[in-house]
């Protein structure tokens, strides 16, 4: 089959060369035949070598490769990519962990399928697509879905209303490509969570902080423990189970604490020590007089592009300054950062400067990062955005 083809400026296939799976607009000499988003082109360097077959779109990412072998992607290719994420998790043991029900099975390029995610919630699969040739392809991808899951997968959610590009012409709805479940339970570690994916944020759910959670909750006993940015109280559902004596959870959202509380309610009942606050995150740690031993911050991204990297930056380090005042001492913050922009290096010198300001002694128990079914390509480092960073605070 004839494509249409990118040729590269002279140098610019370096990357590829060393399997980076996008092409950036500004390394594209000429192209040949017609180009339209979502098409697949053939990728070459100057004398017309082979580099790479990818998905078309127009803006900084030009091309975001799916092999860098000649291929003829029909169903069979794409039924072993996503078969391959899927023994991926297995081996892993999160499919069939006993008490875990709810994992990301496709990460984008970690699983050689750039601009896709797939994230499953108990027999329920959330698609966001984030390239229209992925989008294209929704139909097949449910088909083989269908197929892997059999009788497990009782509903497919595509939930890509917001996260395709902007320049797609295909004004994209949130809809149900099989199967109808609004909302549902999964459980995590034993722990169980209300999940709303059609309403709540992202997919429905934070699924890339699980083993944060269950290691922060470990270090709760006898704790009295803020979880800010909580969002639908994970962070808190972990430390009452690690046995925190008082949990306080605060987010702008007035529905999101409901969920958080309704989350409680369902693991500990309604006496659990448990309080959900609506409130702004910054405002909160800057007038509240209750002393924490334990202070979660897990913000929203701060930065999404470079052009607001300083501004991110600073917010970090304004946020965790005033935790280091507010928290006893003796106490400890667990500090997370998802935005992919900060590097892991730039975020660990924003907290050194709120820790130097606030005039606290900090040490490192344990940097954190995102988990297994998060994978991230050794060729692709830009797919490694959750960093955190647990502090003992004297």
């Amino acid at each position: 089959m004839s494509r249409s083809k990118i040729i590269l400026k002279s140098g610019k296939d370096q990357s590829l060369r060393r399997y980076h799976p996008w092409v950036f607009s500004g390394a594209i000499k000429k192209t040949y035949g017609p180009l339209t988003e979502g098409d697949l082109v053939d990728v070459e360097d100057n004398k017309g070598n082979f580099l790479g077959t990818g998905h078309y779109q127009p803006g900084s990412i030009a091309v975001r490769i799916i092999s860098f072998e000649p291929v003829e992607p029909d169903e069979a290719f794409w039924r072993n990519r996503l078969e391959q994420a899927r023994a991926l998790r297995q081996t892993s043991g999160l499919a069939d962990a006993p008490d875990i029900n709810v994992y990301r099975l496709v990460y984008g390029e970690g699983d050689l399928l750039p601009g896709l995610i797939i994230d499953y919630y108990n027999g329920m699969a959330v698609m966001q697509f984030h390239s229209a040739g992925m989008y294209r392809l929704r139909e097949t991808l449910v088909s083989i879905l269908k197929d892997i899951y059999g009788d497990k997968l009782t509903g497919i959610y595509d939930k890509s209303e917001n996260t395709l590009p902007f320049k797609a012409d295909i004004e994209p709805k949130n809809g149900w490509l099989y199967g109808e479940a609004k909302e549902g339970e999964v459980t995590e570690y034993g722990n169980r969570f209300l999940v709303n994916w059609v309403q709540g944020q992202k997919t429905g759910f934070f699924i890339d902080q699980r083993e944060n959670r269950r290691l922060v909750g470990g270090l709760a006993r006898d704790k009295k423990v803020l979880n800010l940015f909580g969002y639908t109280g994970g962070f808190s559902v972990y430390a009452l189970r690690g046995a925190a004596t008082q949990v306080h959870t605060v987010d702008s959202s007035g529905h999101a604490i409901r969920l958080s509380r309704a989350n409680v309610e369902l693991n500990f009942g309604k006496e659990a020590p448990h309080k959900g606050i609506v409130s702004d995150a910054f405002k909160y740690l800057e007038t509240t007089e209750t002393e924490y031993d334990l202070i979660i911050l897990d913000p929203p991204a701060f930065a999404k592009h470079n052009k607001v990297l300083h501004n991110a930056l600073q917010g970090y380090k304004r946020l965790n300054e005033i935790a280091f005042r507010k928290i006893r001492p003796g106490g400890i913050i667990a500090t997370f950062s998802c935005s992919q922009v900060v590097s892991r290096e730039k975020f660990r010198q924003s907290i050194f400067v709120a820790a130097a300001n606030a005039g606290r002694s900090v040490r490192i128990l344990y940097q954190l990062t995102q988990p297994v079914d998060h994978p991230v390509s050794l060729f692709h480092p830009e797919g490694e955005y959750l960093k955190g960073l647990v502090l003992k605070v004297d």
